[in-house]
């Protein structure tokens, strides 16, 4: 009886934990990528999915897993490369999920979904400062209220993306068409890094770990509970993200030449949901972009307080970041998108060799090929957004990934080279 009371608990317990990670992954301004994506690829929406729910839904979830192993935070693995390295991929890490590109994006995402539609004469400038003052106003405050917003927010949010995606599988606003789409696989995975999910898992998994703590739960048991748990979150996800890919699918005939992100949802929304459609889903996406930047740029003012030893003050930060995140955002959706390219292609090859070796501890524990590896991968990041240098010759690297092959070579040269002694984590 007791057993059957225990299988219980982490039954329950593994939904409660798959809930609260689909929560954290899904953000109102990831849902552009999957629609705008399904419109790009047409007919091959299936291999479109896949791919993004590869690095859109499983490398977060994996980054999640692998930290477990540690301490239960980014930190403890990766402070095996050094202390330097792990401060300074920290503090770019939370620049690319706060100020540089994400909380941008949710403001860009607001004005161009839940303002500009319908009030087309407001300034984008104008329109965004206010955004910002609110923010301000409650990361100052420190008040419950938006929580309690998001709280309601995002199940609104599901339930009318639910109700878009249900209407939209059982009745097709259009035939789907090929596009005459190349290397769809590929640039579907290059299409997931968009999210920042993975980013943003590594910097908040300790909050999981925390959570699973709190209910119990030891080392040895938590792996067993965040892959339960992972499998909760990845199947809402995956259907969220896989759903709005295949109706974009359906939007090929609909939508005009050069046609931005946000549009496409747009009339997504319109087509399923008639003229109220826009309303619903700007309104209720813009209020989650705001409770989203208000949390990340409240996250971002205690990091860079902690970081600097008090010497940022939080409230200095939460401007700071507030200002730069207003200049980037005027460039719209579009363009932020295109600025987090050469970004996300140096953060992302490091963090999925930190994330892979972790995961694969038993077979790779000696910490020098560890390090080798990680410095690989960056260096050819790095190597591959600096302009006039043409690493084609390396395998996949035409597609988008020239640091996959020489991190594994170097990987594998490094366990023959190095006995594999020196346990990691």
């Amino acid at each position: 009886k007791e057993r059957k009371e225990k299988m219980k608990k982490s039954t329950r317990d593994a939904i409660v934990i798959g809930f609260a990670l689909f929560s954290m992954f899904f953000g109102a301004g990831n849902l552009i990528f999957p629609a705008y994506l399904g419109n790009e690829v047409g007919s091959q929406f299936l291999l479109g999915i896949i791919g993004f729910i590869i690095t859109g839904v499983g490398l977060p979830l994996l980054a999640i897993v692998s930290c477990s192993m540690g301490d239960g935070t980014f930190d403890s693995i990766s402070n095996r490369i050094g202390k330097r390295f792990s401060t300074i991929l920290t503090i770019l890490l939370f620049m690319a999920i706060g100020p540089m590109l994400a909380i941008p994006r949710t403001a860009a995402t607001t004005f161009e979904l839940a303002i500009n539609p319908f009030f087309p004469n407001i300034p984008p400038i104008v329109a965004m400062t206010i955004y910002f003052l609110i923010n301000i106003f409650f990361v100052f405050k420190s008040s419950s209220v938006i929580d309690t917003l998001g709280k309601y927010l995002t199940p609104i949010l599901i339930i009318l993306l639910g109700s878009i995606i249900i209407k939209g599988i059982v009745m097709p606003i259009d035939q789907i068409i090929g596009t005459n789409a190349v290397n769809v696989f590929s640039s579907s995975l290059l299409e997931g890094y968009q999210t920042m999910d993975a980013i943003a898992a590594l910097l908040f998994a300790g909050i999981i770990t925390k959570s699973l703590k709190s209910k119990g739960y030891k080392k040895k048991e938590m792996s067993s509970m965040l892959i339960q748990a992972s499998i909760v979150a990845g199947i809402g996800l995956a259907f969220v993200y896989g759903g709005l890919t295949y109706i974009g699918a359906q939007t090929v005939n609909l939508a005009p030449d050069n046609i931005g992100k946000t549009e496409i949802l747009i009339l997504i929304s319109k087509s399923i949901l008639g003229n109220a459609g826009p309303i619903l889903i700007g309104t209720a996406m813009g209020l989650a972009c705001l409770t989203t930047s208000i949390g990340l740029i409240t996250t971002g003012a205690e990091f860079f307080q902690k970081v600097s030893n008090g010497k940022l003050p939080y409230k200095i930060n939460a401007l700071i970041i507030a200002l730069i995140s207003l200049a980037i955002a005027t460039l719209g959706v579009d363009k932020i998108i295109s600025l987090s390219v050469p970004i996300l292609n140096v953060l992302y090859p490091v963090s999925i060799t930190l994330i892979v070796t972790t995961l694969l501890n038993s077979l790779i524990n000696n910490i020098n090929t560890i390090k080798l590896g990680t410095y690989t991968s960056l260096i050819f990041g790095i190597l591959s957004i600096i302009p006039g240098i043409n690493l084609d010759f390396i395998p996949f690297a035409n597609i988008g990934f020239p640091w996959l092959v020489p991190t594994i070579i170097v990987i594998v040269v490094g366990s023959l080279v190095f006995p594999n002694r020196n346990k990691n984590i």
